[in-house]
């Protein structure tokens, strides 16, 4: 495929400032791997000089793998990565300037709430009302704003709010002493580095003369304070994105970073892709009509060369069970073709009914981007719950919910449970009430309510 004439302007466009409207199905990671190739192709900028921020470290190895292909192993040095994955890099370097060494370690969520969950208990607080996720999202908001807990904003409000952002300037001072930092802080870090190093952002400036952004539509006032700040010394800024596929409001995406770029960066180049080359005419149609309905919005309007294709068809069902059973009709008449067959849905709680169907059909099936309803931890306790009831030899189910919930019953006990089965030739169960003499007087104790309470 040639590059359409819109196309061909987003990629031959040259300095300053570029918002490239990309609608679904226009090709805008081709365009961005063009642009990229021209730059390099030209002479203009080295491939290391060029910064590209994708929403996902499959989009940015793509986007590598597609500019690899047209400038060879030159694209290996692009400085390509999610903004994660671009602060966590800056930050690693430069760690000392905040006070950290460059191993640091980078926590998880689950790492986040059980830090948060100590914070509150020692704070001796009301945990109904203040609870580490609760903390956790007053966190990340802040962040994601690029606030920090030392700004005058952020004490503002009422008094509960006014106690989470106490938590939060604990929070950070415990981070910094376990030498951790969270998801929010690889960006919010990086502002930090900036603010408190004037130098170091002029530096970056100069290295990244091109700054090319994915996805903008779904970037937060944090990410849009990143990547401004380092096009701001030279202008050449290019975003990528849709004002019509903002999804992640949710999570702290703003939509005003798309719809306000033009203020941001005065003299901006716009470029309309609004071909669309992967659906059929009937769905561009559709689309476009209750896309037309969205309040704030940039005017662009869908189409497609490609054929009409097959009518939508609109199935409204009574519940879940007769959701999924449609489906599992509608996936029998594909007959062989049924592999090429996708089911969406909204929240991964949907995907139980519709998995059941599913099984009892004999239909094969992949969960993509999420865990299987069954297999996922708290259903597997249950059902080891029920198969030990059902079962109590049952030493595998057994292992899994003797502590679950936590009783304070460890591997050491359960090592001496287990030890003891071993010498009777019995199953723990089994062997448990001559076991509990072996145990120290704590353990002894707890497992006992549990033999007693099971």
């Amino acid at each position: 495929m040639t590059l359409n004439p819109r196309q061909r302007e987003a990629v031959e466009h040259g300095s300053g400032p570029l918002l490239i409207l990309a609608a679904a199905g226009s090709g805008k990671t081709r365009v961005l791997a063009h642009r990229i190739a021209r730059l390099v192709a030209s002479g203009e900028v080295r491939p290391e000089e060029i910064l590209a921020v994708t929403f996902t470290n499959k989009a940015a190895r793509e986007l590598v793998s597609r500019c690899e292909s047209l400038v060879g192993n030159a694209a290996r040095s692009l400085w390509a990565g999610t903004f994660h994955g671009i602060g966590a890099r800056l930050l690693r370097r430069h760690a000392d300037v905040l006070g950290y060494d460059s191993d640091f370690t980078i926590f998880d969520a689950d790492d986040q709430k059980r830090l948060l969950k100590d914070i509150l208990e020692e704070s001796d607080l009301d945990t109904t009302l203040f609870t580490p996720e609760g903390l956790r999202s007053f966190i990340e908001s802040a962040k994601n704003e690029g606030k920090r807990p030392g700004d005058p904003g952020i004490r503002a409000g009422d008094p509960f709010s006014r106690k989470y952002a106490e938590l939060f300037a604990v929070y950070q001072a415990r981070l910094a002493r376990l030498s951790a930092m969270d998801f929010g802080d690889l960006i919010a870090g990086v502002l930090e580095l900036f603010r408190s190093r004037p130098e170091l952002l002029a530096r970056y400036q100069n290295v990244f003369r091109h700054v090319l952004v994915d996805e903008y539509q779904d970037t937060n006032h944090a990410q849009y304070l990143m990547v401004s700040s380092l096009a701001s010394g030279h202008g050449n800024i290019c975003v990528v994105g849709d004002d019509d596929q903002s999804i992640y409001g949710w999570r702290g995406a703003s939509l005003r970073n798309i719809l306000e770029f033009e203020r941001d960066f005065p003299g901006a180049t716009v470029v309309r892709l609004d071909q669309n080359y992967r659906s059929t005419g009937t769905i561009i149609r559709a689309a476009g009509a209750v896309i037309a309905n969205n309040r704030s919005r940039m005017p662009k309007s869908i189409w497609t060369d490609n054929p009409p294709g097959d009518r939508i068809r609109l199935y409204e069902a009574a519940d879940e069970r007769d959701e999924a059973r449609y489906i599992v009709e509608r996936l029998k008449a594909l007959g062989s073709r049924r592999g090429d067959a996708a089911v969406f849905y909204r929240t991964n709680a949907q995907s139980r009914a519709i998995e059941d169907a599913l099984v009892q059909a004999g239909i094969p099936y992949v969960i993509v981007g999420a865990t299987r309803f069954y297999e996922r931890r708290e259903i597997k306790d249950l059902l080891a719950y029920l198969r030990f009831v059902h079962n109590p030899d049952d030493d595998l189910s057994l292992a899994r919910i003797i502590n679950v919930p936590t009783r304070g019953i460890g591997r050491t006990t359960w090592d001496t449970l287990r030890k003891r089965a071993s010498l009777n030739a019995t199953s723990v169960w089994a062997s448990a009430p001559s076991a509990l003499t072996e145990l120290k007087t704590s353990a002894r104790t707890r497992t006992a309510e549990f033999v007693t309470t099971v």
